[in-house]
């Protein structure tokens, strides 16, 4: 049975009716870190729908390490986009590297008109995503989303593009195995680690206090002092602050401030090194972040501080995963700063409500980590 073009229809046969099954297919993956761990899923679910397809995945230069430890993706194809001039250089070479990989099928996680355009000049004969951005007619496989995929968790929205358009069940939840590490980055980490804990038997506990988006994501930077004090004076943990390597000098800050000190690695790792950094924690806790992400898909206790979004919609999942949330009338805004300068949906969450929800998850049970 042949898949049809879906421009008048939703439902689409299953994934294994698709001419080319045994070929080669090209996921261009989102562009942050946090959204390729909400989409995760939903790559599952076509690595399980095409078996026998070699499975590429196309994404930024800086996010490629999130792949290092999966060995059922078959190749990472890294990309840069440069401003100005060089950008459309950089844009043809994309191009250029999808025409190379000679694919069969090319699925669009962006809703982006570009991506739709890279994949339609490469002659990708097949291409299936979401209806948006003005690119209808540049897709062969396309849909609209149901309104549970816009309205639930953010991870239903990819899971319904593969379905809808690829008729690619979702995997079952229960069934999802956590973030791989690859080895190489894991031993490095261990060494790294080493060489800087000062109590190697404490429980080890990871905390962001930036997120890329603005402050009004950010819980305030004292809470974060006071969260490193609690956890060593009670719990006897040693705490490691990670990040960007523009957010070092905030945490370089929030280690000084603290009576116990901590572990700074923000801007000192690629994203599959805080991925084995993170592995060895017993837990985490931050603000809505893609390292929140990270830690919650990897397994270990991770409570994510929430103020001007919605957790419903992009909270941390994973078996040990919760949130810390005060919904106030103005929130979720979504807004990168507060338009009443309050910041009151964070302010109102205190330092032991979020230790005692990082305990609760199981961060200092023994075994934890």
């Amino acid at each position: 049975m042949i898949l049809e073009d879906q421009s008048n229809r939703r439902a689409a046969p299953a994934a294994n009716g698709l001419p080319g099954l045994a070929g080669r297919i090209l996921v261009k993956e989102v562009n942050w870190l946090g959204d390729l761990v909400i989409s995760l899923p939903a790559l599952r679910a076509l690595r399980v729908g095409f078996p026998l397809a070699k499975l590429a995945v196309m994404v930024k230069r800086e996010l490629a390490g999130f792949f290092d430890g999966m060995n059922w993706i078959d190749e990472v194809i890294p990309y840069t986009i440069r401003r100005g001039w060089a950008g459309a250089r950089d844009r043809l070479r994309a191009v250029g590297k999808i025409r190379a990989g000679k694919f069969d099928l090319a699925i669009l996680f962006p809703n982006s008109f570009e991506s739709a355009l890279w994949v339609t000049l490469a002659g990708v004969p097949r291409r299936a995503g979401f209806v948006a951005d003005g690119r209808g007619a540049m897709l062969t496989h396309r849909a609209r989303p149901a309104a549970a995929a816009l309205d639930g968790h953010q991870s239903a929205y990819w899971l319904e593009l593969v379905r809808a358009t690829l008729g690619v069940a979702p995997p079952a939840e229960s069934e999802a195995p956590p973030l791989e590490v690859a080895r190489v980055h894991e031993e490095k980490m261990r060494t790294w680690l080493g060489g800087r804990r000062h109590a190697p038997e404490a429980p080890l506990i990871a905390i962001a206090p930036a997120a890329a988006y603005g402050p009004a994501k950010e819980w305030p930077a004292v809470r974060y002092t006071a969260l490193i004090d609690l956890f060593t004076d009670r719990i006897g943990a040693e705490c490691v602050l990670i990040g960007a390597p523009g957010e070092r000098e905030l945490c370089e800050r929030i280690a000084a401030a603290s009576r116990a000190g901590a572990i700074v690695a923000a801007g000192a790792t690629s994203i599959g090194e805080l991925i084995a950094l993170l592995a060895q924690c017993a837990g985490f806790a931050g603000n809505d972040s893609g390292a929140m992400h990270l830690a919650a898909a990897l397994g270990i206790p991770t409570i994510g501080i929430f103020g001007s979004t919605n957790p419903i919609r992009t909270g941390p999942r994973g078996p040990r995963a919760g949130f810390v949330y005060h919904r106030i009338d103005c929130s979720p805004c979504l807004a990168r700063t507060c338009r009443y300068g309050h910041y009151d949906c964070l302010r109102g969450i205190s330092v032991e409500e979020v230790a005692g929800a990082l305990a609760a998850a199981g961060a200092f049970a023994a075994g934890a980590g």
